[in-house]
């Protein structure tokens, strides 16, 4: 049986539990980043690009059968672990799930107190724009 959303944000933040220092936990990120499947060098467009990151983050989706898969790429280890993190929760989730969530595993695991202020802008900028993808995708079927 598919793991309901609430089940994978518990697991991840069991798995940022296990880690004490945040140096460790950003290991954990840049490891989560190093197994974003590759994102093709065409999609790195402008229109992609997520607005409000001091690195460079592309994200792309597509929708199937009523879910939105999600694919993306930046320059930084750090925030390519973070947009790899917020995939691999949402990606596969239905644009109505994705939209109604309120991402709050993220303050769970500390995660924007722990990052720079610009890189904890980057972030609301990447969860805006996963949220937007999901509301403009809500009820097409």
């Amino acid at each position: 049986m598919e793991k309901t959303l609430k089940e994978i944000q518990s697991e991840i933040v069991e798995d940022f539990s296990l880690y004490d220092e945040w140096l460790d936990k950003y290991e954990y990120l840049i490891e989560l980043g190093k197994k974003l499947p590759a994102y093709p060098e065409e999609k790195k467009t402008e229109d992609r690009l997520i607005k409000g990151c001091q690195s460079r983050v592309w994200l792309d989706y597509r929708v199937e059968n009523g879910r939105i898969d999600f694919s993306a790429d930046s320059d930084a280890i750090i925030t390519k672990g973070i947009i790899s993190l917020l995939i691999s929760v949402y990606s596969g989730r239905s644009a109505e799930e994705i939209a109604g969530d309120d991402f709050s595993f993220l303050d769970r695991i500390g995660l924007k107190e722990n990052l720079s202020p610009t890189r904890a802008n980057g972030l609301v900028s990447m969860i805006d724009t996963i949220k937007a993808a999901a509301i403009a995708n809500c009820h097409k079927q």
